[in-house]
């Protein structure tokens, strides 16, 4: 079996190293012995056929050329039909949606592959560490630093990819959306350098096998000590605010 890994649009979508995905994705799947090709398709050449594409963060301006190109060019949609995955980080998720906000707020119409929009919030830009509990237990905690300005709608079908646990996520509490085989998630890290579970799963859902496991003591090790980061950093902070309020 060979895989065919696509990195969406690294021209437009590349702001936060999130094709380091991608680099994941195919290196687990050789360490498997399964043959994976890694793909960079960039806005000006037509999507390439996949079994898994990915897409990342990047600036107003390139979000919106991103999502035009795809719509016009429908091949996201006609490769989810044929039952590829996909992974999409920040605009990447926003751009899966229905809708999201422009640089000056106006509406702009995304892909559609997930029943969500996204407006811009009405308080300060979401920066900082985020940690999720995944929905459906299947996977372990979630990892990652998120960096966006918006609020992001799920529609009645789509469900979450976590439970907020310390940032800001969609704005609801919630963090993601999963409906099929697509994710869409504000987890920059590279999510699945961090998460190599979520990887995983990707792939199961890809070649359509249970994966055998690796040796994952490293990427443990960055895990708890970014997890372990995170709590350190919330429990000064409610020690300051009990201070405070005692004084």
């Amino acid at each position: 079996m060979s895989l065919e890994i696509v990195v969406v649009h690294p021209d437009l979508l590349g702001t936060y190293g999130d094709g380091g995905n991608g680099v994941v994705l195919a290196q687990r799947a050789r360490w498997r012995g399964i043959a994976a090709e890694l793909v960079d398709a960039t806005s000006g050449e037509a999507l390439p056929t996949g079994d898994l594409y990915c897409l990342g963060g990047g600036e107003d301006a390139a979000q919106t050329a991103s999502a035009e190109r795809l719509r016009d060019e429908g091949a996201l949609e006609r490769a989810v039909g044929r039952g590829a995955v996909v992974l999409a980080v920040c605009a990447g998720y926003q751009i899966l949606g229905t809708s999201f906000a422009g640089a000056d707020g106006r509406a702009i119409s995304g892909v559609g592959l997930l029943d969500v929009r996204t407006v811009k919030g009405n308080g300060r830009r979401a920066v900082g560490e985020l940690l999720a509990e995944p929905a459906d237990g299947r996977l372990p905690q979630l990892t990652g630093f998120e960096n966006h300005g918006g609020l992001t709608i799920r529609g009645p079908d789509v469900a979450p990819l976590a439970e907020v646990a310390a940032g800001v996520g969609n704005g609801d509490g919630t963090e993601g959306a999963v409906f099929g085989r697509v994710i869409g998630t504000y987890l920059h890290g590279p999510a699945l350098a961090r998460n190599p579970a979520l990887a995983d799963l990707l792939l199961s859902w890809a070649t359509g096998r249970r994966l055998e496991p690796l040796d994952d003591a490293e990427e443990a090790a960055l895990r708890e000590e970014r997890i372990a980061a995170v709590r350190e950093r919330r429990l000064r902070h409610r020690v300051r605010y009990e201070l405070g309020s005692s004084s």
